[in-house]
């Protein structure tokens, strides 16, 4: 791969104050999955979580701090590092964990404070101020995690009629409408679970929450003509019960519907479940190390041949080739990256 641009990138965030180097931009070799660094900036203090837009020549960024703020960045160029279109804009939350693009805005999750911040996109991708800034209400029984709200993801629906944001603090997943961000409906979960992040089969049936209080898998019905959620049934993370404490972070379905994997820090695991054709009953297949130590988050490759866990505490990037009849990942490769917190791709 060595002197070859193949067009591909992944964009890599991570905690500058864990001594991460904040971005980093690495060339992606489409067919062994390999990643090599070619830029990286600490224009935006902790990273943690990215969305690339459409088109590839705009990344934007969560500044996880006491403050709060998100980032636009230019990526069009890629002989040159990332790039600030302006200053980090406030996002008037506090923590923010995740972000989405939806309806012309940057949406944050924004975990302390327990909000959820909308910020127009600007002509050129800039980033104006907060047009909106929906605070959360409640708490569940967690003596520690959960004595008040904890936004931690925004997720747009497939259809692109609503945005689901999903609260670990009071268990529960609140809906809004798309355009204009209305709030619509407020979908409780079973209390303590502490849900974190979804995604979305996808024929758009079907929601998978993972779970992070309780190391569980949520699936629900959706149904995008009324914007409401059915939770359905859980799913252990990890099949054996005496595996010890895990806190789950990330669940990713493959683009065919019949694969879903999900990442466990603690245990430092993925598993890979099979989707029976209703998409209702994740079964596990296998539990594979995770390359290193505190996956905080796991992608699907633009092939969908590779899966990547960004290993927070032992500071890489580890990519796995899947199996194409079984969806099992065996480990291909890793990068250096302290304190990596996600990866994206474009």
């Amino acid at each position: 791969m060595a002197g070859t641009d193949t067009g591909q990138r992944a964009f890599i965030g991570s905690f500058t104050s864990e001594g991460g180097a904040g971005i980093t931009v690495a060339d992606l070799d489409p067919e062994s999955g390999a990643l090599r660094p070619r830029h990286t900036t600490d224009a935006v203090t902790n990273p943690s979580y990215l969305a690339l837009a459409p088109g590839g020549d705009v990344l934007y960024a969560v500044s996880e701090t006491d403050d709060g703020a998100a980032a636009a960045l230019t990526v069009a160029d890629p002989a040159r590092p990332p790039a600030p279109l302006a200053g980090p804009v406030p996002v008037r939350g506090a923590g923010p964990t995740h972000l989405a693009l939806a309806a012309g805005h940057l949406l944050t999750a924004n975990y302390v404070s327990g909000s959820v911040s909308a910020l127009p996109v600007l002509d050129g991708g800039a980033l104006g101020e907060p047009t909106a800034v929906f605070q959360d209400e409640g708490s569940g029984p967690h003596p520690e995690r959960q004595r008040g709200p904890h936004a931690h993801a925004v997720h747009p629906d497939p259809s692109g009629r609503w945005l689901l944001t999903v609260d670990l603090g009071t268990d529960t997943v609140r809906i809004y409408a798309l355009p204009g961000l209305r709030p619509h409906t407020a979908v409780p979960l079973r209390p303590g679970s502490g849900p974190r992040h979804l995604a979305f089969h996808p024929r758009g049936e079907r929601a998978y929450l993972i779970n992070e209080l309780e190391p569980v898998i949520t699936t629900c019905r959706w149904d995008a003509v009324d914007g409401t959620l059915e939770p359905l049934a859980e799913t252990p993370v990890l099949p054996d019960a005496t595996a010890g404490a895990c806190f789950p972070s990330e669940v990713v379905v493959r683009g065919d519907g019949r694969v879903l994997w999900a990442a466990a820090r603690g245990s430092d695991t993925v598993t890979t479940f099979e989707l029976d054709p209703s998409g209702d009953r994740p079964e596990p297949v296998a539990t594979t190390p995770c390359g290193g130590s505190w996956p905080r988050d796991l992608a699907l490759g633009p092939s969908g041949r590779h899966l990547y866990a960004a290993n927070e505490r032992s500071g890489d990037i580890t990519w796995f080739t899947v199996d194409p009849a079984t969806g099992v990942p065996s480990r291909a490769g890793s990068l250096q990256a302290p304190a990596a917190s996600c990866v994206v791709f474009g």
